[in-house]
């Protein structure tokens, strides 16, 4: 870049961090930040309420159970691998005795 757009872009940069400053240290700024952050807050609570009252399930509740059908699906997979062991013994038990 060249030196004058240099300068500019330094000098808005510096023009936004004092704009960020004083919005920050504004108390009407942050209370209004906050009322904001505490509303989405509360849409998100009567989101989940409405969802729960007519019986849709959150996106939690299906990361949740999609966590679990998983958990469940290693567990039989390994139960599967078990009996696949055992079903080998016996029939190497089998031949071995014949």
């Amino acid at each position: 870049m060249s030196d004058d757009a240099d300068g500019i872009k330094a000098k808005g940069e510096e023009a936004l961090g004092e704009l960020a400053q004083a919005l920050l240290e504004n108390p009407l700024f942050s209370q209004a930040v906050g009322r904001a952050l505490g509303a989405g807050e509360k849409a998100m609570q009567a989101q989940k309420n409405a969802l729960g009252a007519i019986d849709v399930a959150s996106a939690g509740d299906v990361d949740r159970l999609t966590r679990r059908i998983r958990s469940l699906s290693d567990r039989v997979e390994e139960l599967e691998d078990a009996v696949d062991e055992l079903s080998r013994r016996l029939a190497a038990e089998r031949t071995a005795s014949q």
